[in-house]
């Protein structure tokens, strides 16, 4: 379970990130930086505990401890703030990063002041002087903070907390432009226009979804909309504990998503319970925690409302597991939550609160009733015991939380592949702000003899199938009536857009190949058996139009259903079903 695993082997791990530094990325040798194009550290500045790194001309002093990792070199390498580091060139896609991380330590990224920049460029960066300096008093306590060096053409973000913000303040400070270094005005890269807030999230949604470190490329979310279970994805806007870049969390890229059908689930790394180890903790002093809590609260309301994430959207506090046992830990993160909760619903958002089954959300659960503390909205239990449920076992009753007010991580750190991208993800179930009738998985029969052709006013046990796939991946969020209606309709469409089919309201073989395949791609063969394999049996049934039992084992019918399928999409005919033939059934051949 991630959140019970001790910190300290926790920021051993690699993962995804908007400011992630290296257990695989690479510490570079002095001997081959070379140019501008690459960093460089001066020896007399060694022997003070100091190394300058230059970038564009931009010259910064850290100290000889910290990492520098170098873009160019490592496009690959990944951003991540739980060791000290700096960060030159722009990020690559982040896709070798495991899943979670929490961050705190003190980092710089210094990349070119261009377009691709200018996107994430926050509403109160700050100017460097013509020297390339920044006086300390102008930077907040913490970060993180942006700040455009023109006279190098660079964008230097800054990352740290109140136990790294004097080393990061003091690189700022230490900023150096080059005589030879190129010019590269605000005037001349134009950062994308504030979306107005209008996205609500997670929304009504029952069904898989999955959390990343960094929110992915687009084309990878194109790829896992199309192939993978997942219609959710966990996205982390902010907090001084969040250990990941986001190079990729944009208002657009958010606005993007929630069109093509995922629900996001807005998340918040902030201050830790004080009886961790993490970098940046709660005081124990309850009245200051709750303080810091409305104060974090403040702050993931602005961050919210600048990618889109309207009112009436849960954010999620991420509280990692801790000593549940340590009475004042546990009133400092109660009275921490309680502050968030309030300043959330006062700014007419939801509050939820990922935590550790054991830790955060049996405390929450313990202190469900008491008039001291303000109950959060929804949890998010980490407990991973392969179940894709909501059920929270002996850490809540199910009478807690019980009005679809539940996400359920069940596992965590694994990869999965779909449409050729592969992520470290953890898995996720959620039952969020939904009325539908469905339970978890798809209660109704899925198993027919053929999948008939639906259209708008079709009925039966086909169409319930019908609903409660679409349901499952994220498309629909209505009644299971066994009717096509106007919204059932929608939801067809919709996924049909989403596959590149033509949108309209009916449901035919294409549709019907891609819903029904839809999901986990192992090889299967001679002597398959299991759940795979009557999805396959399905997936067949409606593609080649001829019936083909579905009982979950891969026998010599499957096997020339198989072939058949393949000698008809011009696949390599060996029976076997590997990627390529999950492909084409995914894309609804």
């Amino acid at each position: 379970m991630r959140t019970l695993r001790s910190p300290a082997r926790r920021r051993r791990d690699v993962f995804i990130g908007w400011t992630v530094g290296a257990a695989v990325a690479l510490m570079l040798p002095w001997t081959a930086l070379q140019a501008q194009a690459t960093p460089s550290r001066s020896t007399a500045h060694v022997a003070a505990g100091l190394q300058r790194v230059s970038f564009h001309g931009y010259q910064v002093r850290v100290p000889t401890t910290w990492r520098v990792i170098d873009f160019t070199r490592r496009p690959h390498a990944c951003l991540r703030y739980d060791e000290p580091a700096v960060y030159v060139g722009h990020a690559g896609d982040q896709s070798a990063c495991p899943s979670h991380l929490i961050g705190g330590a003190p980092g710089l990224q210094v990349e070119p002041l261009d377009a691709r920049s200018a996107k994430e460029l926050a509403p109160r960066k700050l100017l460097a002087s013509a020297t390339g300096a920044v006086p300390q008093a102008q930077l907040p306590a913490r970060g993180p903070v942006q700040v455009a060096v023109q006279a190098a053409g660079v964008l230097v973000t800054a990352v740290y907390g109140a136990g790294g913000s004097i080393r990061a303040k003091a690189a700022l400070a230490s900023g150096r432009v080059a005589a030879s270094a190129k010019t590269t005005t605000l005037r001349s890269v134009s950062a994308a226009p504030a979306a107005p807030a209008t996205v609500t999230s997670p929304g009504r949604y029952l069904g898989q979804g999955f959390d990343a470190c960094t929110a992915p490329s687009q084309s990878a979310m194109h790829a896992w909309r199309i192939a993978s279970p997942y219609r959710a994805v966990g996205v982390y806007i902010g907090g001084v504990n969040r250990g990941c870049g986001q190079p990729q969390l944009t208002p657009n890229w958010v606005s993007h998503q929630v069109a093509s059908g995922w629900h996001l689930i807005p998340t918040y790394v902030g201050l830790q319970a004080p009886c961790t180890s993490f970098y940046n903790r709660t005081s124990y002093d309850a009245a200051t925690a709750r303080a810091q809590g409305r104060i974090e609260g403040r702050d993931a309301v602005a961050k919210a409302g600048a990618l889109g994430i309207a009112p009436h959207s849960t954010l999620y506090s991420d509280i990692e597991g801790y000593d549940s046992t340590n009475s004042a830990c546990v009133t400092a993160v109660l009275n921490y939550l309680s502050g968030w909760t309030h300043v959330l619903h006062g700014n007419g958002y939801r509050s939820g609160v990922y935590s550790s089954a054991s830790s955060g959300i049996r405390d929450l659960s313990t202190s469900y009733n008491s008039p001291v503390y303000i109950r959060p909205d929804s949890i998010w239990l980490a407990w991973w015991n392969d179940a894709a449920d909501v059920n929270s076992g002996p850490y809540a009753p199910a009478t807690q939380w019980r009005n679809h007010q539940r996400i359920h991580q069940f596992a965590g750190n694994v990869s999965e592949s779909y449409g050729g991208y592969r992520m470290s993800i953890d898995r996720d179930f959620l039952d969020v702000g939904s009325a539908a009738a469905v339970k978890h998985g798809c209660p109704t029969n899925l198993n027919f003899t053929a999948y008939p052709t639906l259209r708008p006013g079709s009925k039966g046990a086909v169409v319930l199938a019908a609903q409660c796939l679409l349901t499952s991946r994220g498309f629909y969020s209505g009644a299971i009536t066994g009717t096509v209606d106007t919204s059932t309709g929608a939801a067809i469409s919709t996924f049909k857009s989403s596959h590149d089919l033509v949108p309209n309201s009916t449901l035919g073989s294409r549709p019907w190949t891609a819903l029904l395949s839809a999901g986990r791609t192992p090889i299967l063969q001679m002597g398959s058996a299991g759940k795979a394999v009557s999805k396959l049996q399905r997936a067949l049934t409606a593609s080649l139009g001829q019936t083909l039992a579905v009982n979950g084992s891969f026998g010599r019918r499957t096997r020339q259903a198989v072939k058949t399928y393949q000698t008809t999409h011009n696949l390599t005919v060996d029976g076997t079903v590997k990627a390529s033939t999950w492909r084409a059934l995914q894309t609804g051949l």
